[in-house]
């Protein structure tokens, strides 16, 4: 049997989803004649934890966790918070927040840590791996990222043993979204632009979540077009098969899954909610996930405090059943190169997705391929939006997404190794 080291940052307990597609991918490729390692580490400060996703991860993986430098719990004293106390994604990074601290932390956090925060581990991941790598032989090292720090290790491991590196790419690198309306310096990114083709020209193969983001890179790097592929991201097909749909009120409930920032804020979609209310339409908004300062604020502008509930973090399955009973899931698809993860798991649900962003063609492509909802411009005329209309999710265009079909195109890949 192959043997494959995946060296991922986020892995179960972490509920983080970005560990979704890799758990899914070494699960599978055990039926496909790859016996996966994961190196990954022992705790991750800044997400909460999903004990229950443990229980997924099949019992012949074998996981080694190492420790890492996180800045996020200096990150965490210099703001006086708890130790104890959960950081959330959306507010860290918002411009909301114009206090002096705040404003010191963001500078900190786009100049000083290249290419992410996360570059801590990649020292201590690397004198991990020497020590595996004494009693193992493995035949492909596959990374996923972001935090992008993780291709770096990988990159380093691959180089060190001559062992040949797929890296996936969930997001862009040098400009990836949560970048906007942040100040990086030029010298800041030139090194991180170096970084970035460091990884591109060592990757023997390398796999992009969205079609987008595949022609973005092949455009910046012409000479990687023989071995750049399209792999979604998906969903499991298994996460769908015991929930069932409860719903019993005539509320309309509105759901957000997820992480949404400040530059994702759809401030014609809350008018036009308080708009309905006022018609007499019964609507309950909810946000499973982090919400970031601005999007809160144009809820109370709204008065929309009162049928809103903020559930923060909840274990994965019971976002599942929050999805499944919902009416309208919203999605903020702002990068045009980025394919929300969620949208997957919206799409399975049956449910109808309201999404948002100004050019993302391929969410268009999907949910107009699926019947799954439509895509808005953030300055649209969204009158009668709440009110859609009839119409059924093609399943069988859906269920092409379901990461079993993904994971056996990427076994296929390997074998090309």
């Amino acid at each position: 049997m192959n043997k494959i080291l995946i060296v991922s940052f986020y892995w179960p307990p972490s509920g983080k989803a970005s560990h979704h597609w890799p758990l899914k991918m070494a699960n599978r490729l055990l039926e496909e004649g790859w016996l996966p390692s994961i190196l990954t580490v022992k705790e991750d400060t800044f997400t909460d934890p999903d004990p229950d996703l443990e229980d997924a991860v099949d019992p012949r993986i074998n996981v080694i966790r190492t420790k890492f430098w996180d800045p996020f719990a200096v990150y965490k004293k210099f703001l006086g918070k708890s130790e104890n106390s959960s950081l959330v994604a959306s507010e860290a990074l918002s411009l909301t927040d114009k206090s002096i601290k705040q404003r010191i932390s963001i500078w900190i956090r786009m100049n000083l840590f290249i290419p992410d925060a996360r570059v801590g581990w990649v020292i201590p991941g690397f004198r991990e791996a020497k020590k595996i790598l004494k009693n193992e032989k493995f035949d492909a090292i596959l990374s996923n990222g972001p935090p992008h720090s993780t291709h770096l290790l990988a990159k380093k491991i691959s180089k060190k043993y001559t062992i040949p590196l797929v890296s996936v790419f969930i997001d862009p690198w040098v400009d990836i979204a949560y970048y906007k309306n942040q100040k990086r310096s030029l010298f800041t990114t030139w090194i991180d632009n170096r970084f970035e083709k460091s990884v591109i020209q060592s990757s023997s193969k390398l796999i992009f979540v969205t079609n987008t983001m595949n022609k973005y890179f092949k455009n910046k790097y012409k000479s990687i077009d023989d071995k750049s592929y399209l792999l979604y991201w998906g969903y499991n097909e298994e996460n769908f098969s015991d929930v069932n749909k409860n719903k019993k009120n005539d509320e309309l409930v509105i759901l957000h899954a997820g992480n949404i920032f400040d530059y994702q804020n759809p401030v014609l979609f809350w008018e036009e909610v308080k708009r309905e209310i006022e018609n007499g339409m019964r609507i309950k908004i909810r946000f499973v996930g982090t919400v970031s300062p601005q999007v809160k604020k144009s809820i109370s502008e709204f008065k929309l405090d009162d049928i809103t509930e903020y559930k923060g973090f909840l274990p994965y399955k019971n976002v599942i059943e929050e999805i499944v009973n919902s009416d309208i899931l919203l999605v903020c698809a702002t990068e045009p190169r980025h394919v929300p993860g969620k949208l997957f798991e919206y799409m399975r649900s049956g449910n109808r997705i309201v999404a948002f962003g100004e050019d993302n063609q391929e969410v268009r492509e999907i949910l107009n391929r699926t019947n799954a909802g439509e895509l808005f411009s953030y300055d649209d005329d969204l009158k009668g939006v709440l009110r859609g209309g009839n119409r059924e999710t093609n399943m069988e265009e859906v269920k092409k997404f379901d990461r079993n079909n993904i994971a056996l195109r990427l076994a296929e890949i390997l074998k090309e190794l």
